[in-house]
């Protein structure tokens, strides 16, 4: 019985070694046949696409030689026609009449010449005659047996080639003697048969190409038209082919010219080829004159411009590699069958969702764009706009249609946030970008005919990242409109808080200096001293209440109240910062403080801003000194990189212990070596935000010899370019 059981164990433990293989190979099938669906139908979808392009690509080819060779007939039947309206017509008429071809652009033609058709017993009589005309040298050389000679009495070269020889009969080409019978037959013109023309006949046989003559008829007006001639043009069938398609084409076909002789052969006139295999063919014919011509093109589906991506490549590759993976993790856990189950459902899950996923992937790219709250444009190299995402034109107000940054301020109506001034070329955040800087918070006031009342964007200028492959500029538009309403109604609640809850401690304040001075001429009592000294600390209180005031209203509006930029001469508001903090002496103060300042420069910032951060870091090194010394503060600048300045103060004051200074910046933090100093733990809080709104940066370290040296940096003033460097602490600069 228990061997029984033992080989049904065995033969279960075999059946259960092949199940992993077998799900995996089911999961293996099923993954590769639903990639390889999911592939087929996007290279039908390409195949569909290729063939649209190429349909549109054969049609502007076909377009363009038709069109080409429609404007080579129509010039020389005008020239035809000019001729014909003069009976005596002579070389100095061929020159003006046929100068205008020189500029026509016409490819692959090289020359125009006049022809005239006589008998074998007129050719003396013909040559005199068209020598009399201005043919000078005239020599006519007939081809033997020819029943009627075709002499070219006068030429013009073109595209810089060398006029054809006077004189030549062109009975010597049966092709072209019969265009120029036909001609004469119908009155129209008509385009030859290919072949050699007659001057190219000598050039060595890879230089010659199959060539054929347009061929317009010479009548004098009247009544009963008078033949005088023909007007020939000569072109080169692969340089006309050549030069047309490599335009039309833009280097993308392939092209064969086929043209139908009068004996009904199709002869190939001429081919350009690109680079790429043929797996796309197209043909078209249309008349040329009296003759059919097809045009023949092909081109490889992998060089045209939408017709093939990498999308099939990759979804084959993530198929395969997703059921690989889905395959393996499944024989891993085929022991599990609860656990194999649930993981195969998951898995395969995933692979749908993949798969899913990867045929969302092109227009998810361009929905987010389109989604994005913020306007975002982008120029190439050159200033010509790129994109411009549906919030950048509702913010806007008009189209990107311009040339190029030169006409974006009329355009779109750029001004300073004055709303008057024009925003000055050199400034705009995408010019600056283009020149490799980059800008943030750019304020401008954009108004036009669609904004007249006006609007406040803030712009962000970043160079494009150079994997976008060119050149380029990107820009980010944010509407500040209200936000700038709500700092200006900020700014008036402070003013407003300001003075409604310091009015108060004003008259306390007032009422204790009253008080106070009645007791002064009271008679010396301990109750009168008491009062007195009751009342200065009510009056000390009041004080520490309004500078609380301040600072909290001062905190608040640091960091939403509107930056009001200007030049500021450093120098000059120092001054005045030591000049306000130097009031009058009394008995028992500590010695007066002893001030160094440095040479400073203009810079550009918010003046009442700027004096915030001065007056409260010069403030503090006045404030932190240990008692019975006194205090030394030295304010220095220098060169922070291009455009911005570093500013220095430093003290010899009772310094910052390292533990506190990552956090000397944060609100209400105040170092340990502060304690028994008055303060609120704001100062430095607001120095940073302002510091910050304006760009730069605030730092702390400590001074040589003791005390503390603060460091900010701010933008310089237009037209600064250097600053004396700073100079490096010594011992004897803090002694």
């Amino acid at each position: 019985m228990k061997r029984r059981d033992d080989s049904a164990a065995a033969a279960g433990s075999r059946r259960g070694r092949f199940v992993g293989p077998l799900l995996a190979a089911n999961v293996a099938v099923l993954g590769i046949t639903v990639t390889l669906l999911t592939v087929a139908s996007l290279r039908s979808v390409q195949r569909a696409n290729a063939d649209r392009v190429m349909d549109q690509r054969t049609a502007v080819a076909r377009a363009a030689v038709s069109t080409e060779t429609g404007r080579y007939r129509t010039l020389l039947q005008a020239v035809a026609a000019g001729a014909g309206t003069n009976a005596r017509f002579d070389r100095t008429d061929f020159a003006a009449i046929t100068a205008p071809l020189d500029t026509a652009d016409l490819l692959g033609a090289i020359s125009v010449a006049f022809v005239v058709a006589t008998g074998p017993d007129d050719i003396g009589r013909a040559q005199a005659t068209w020598r009399a005309r201005g043919a000078e040298g005239l020599s006519l050389r007939a081809h033997a047996g020819a029943p009627e000679h075709y002499f070219s009495i006068f030429g013009r070269a073109l595209h810089g080639g060398t006029p054809s020889s006077s004189g030549i009969d062109v009975a010597a080409s049966s092709e072209a003697t019969a265009a120029l019978v036909e001609a004469r037959r119908t009155g129209q013109p008509t385009v030859s048969d290919t072949y050699i023309l007659l001057r190219d006949r000598g050039l060595p046989p890879r230089q010659q190409q199959l060539s054929f003559a347009f061929v317009a008829p010479v009548y004098t007006p009247g009544a009963q038209p008078v033949f005088q001639g023909w007007m020939v043009l000569g072109l080169r069938g692969q340089d006309f082919l050549g030069g047309v398609l490599s335009t039309a084409s833009q280097n993308q076909l392939d092209g064969e010219l086929l043209a139908t002789n009068g004996d009904g052969r199709r002869v190939r006139v001429a081919a350009y080829s690109v680079r790429g295999s043929r797996d796309l063919i197209r043909q078209a014919t249309f008349p040329v004159a009296n003759r059919q011509w097809t045009l023949v093109t092909s081109a490889d589906s992998a060089f045209l411009p939408g017709a093939r991506s990498s999308l099939p490549t990759t979804v084959l590759l993530g198929g395969l590699a997703l059921t690989l993976m889905l395959a393996v993790l499944v024989h891993v856990l085929a022991n599990g069958r609860s656990k194999a189950r649930w993981q195969v459902q998951v898995a395969t899950a995933e692979l749908r969702t993949a798969e899913a996923e990867s045929r969302r992937q092109a227009g998810l790219l361009g929905a987010i764009m389109n989604s994005l709250g913020d306007g975002v444009g982008v120029v190439d190299g050159n200033g010509e706009f790129l994109l411009h995402n549906p919030a950048a034109k509702a913010l806007l107000g008009v189209d990107d249609k311009v040339r190029g940054p030169g006409e974006w301020q009329s355009h779109y109506g750029l001004f300073l946030p004055d709303g008057r001034t024009p925003f000055p070329l050199e400034e705009m955040p995408l010019v600056r970008a283009l020149q490799g800087e980059s800008s943030d918070g750019v304020e401008m006031m954009v108004r036009n005919a669609e904004r007249p009342d006006g609007i406040l964007i803030s712009v962000d200028g970043r160079p494009l990242d150079e994997s976008a492959g060119q050149p380029g500029a990107v820009a980010v538009f944010h509407d500040i409109t209200e936000l700038r309403r709500y700092e200006t109604d900020l700014s008036v609640f402070a003013g407003v808080v300001a003075h409604d809850l310091k009015a108060p401690l004003a008259v306390v304040r007032g009422h204790c200096e009253t008080a106070a001075d009645e007791l002064a001429e009271a008679d010396d009592s301990a109750e009168v001293a008491g009062a007195i000294r009751a009342l200065e600390r009510i009056t000390l209180a009041a004080d520490r209440m309004a500078a609380q005031i301040d600072t909290l209203l001062a905190y608040t509006t640091s960091k939403d109240a509107p930056l009001r930029r200007e030049t500021v001469a450093l120098g000059s508001l120092v001054d005045d910062v030591i000049l306000g903090r130097s009031g009058p002496r009394r008995p028992g103060d500590a010695p007066p403080p002893d001030f160094y300042v440095g040479p400073l420069p203009d810079i550009y910032a918010d003046p009442g801003m700027l004096r915030h951060v001065l007056d409260n870091l010069i403030g503090n090194a006045l404030k932190y000194v240990p008692k019975g010394r006194s205090a030394r503060v030295d304010v220095t600048a220098g060169q922070a990189g291009p455009g911005w300045c570093r500013i220095e103060i430093a003290d010899r004051g009772i310094g910052i212990p390292d533990e506190d200074k990552p956090d000397i910046f944060e609100s209400f933090h105040r170092a340990r070596t502060a304690a028994g100093y008055a303060g609120t733990g704001l100062g430095l809080a607001i120095c940073r935000r302002i510091v910050e709104r304006h760009g730069g940066q605030i730092g702390v370290g400590d001074n040589p010899g003791g005390g503390t040296r603060f460091h900010f940096t701010m933008p310089l003033a237009a037209g600064v370019l250097e600053i004396t460097p700073l100079p490096q602490p010594t011992l004897d600069s803090v002694s």
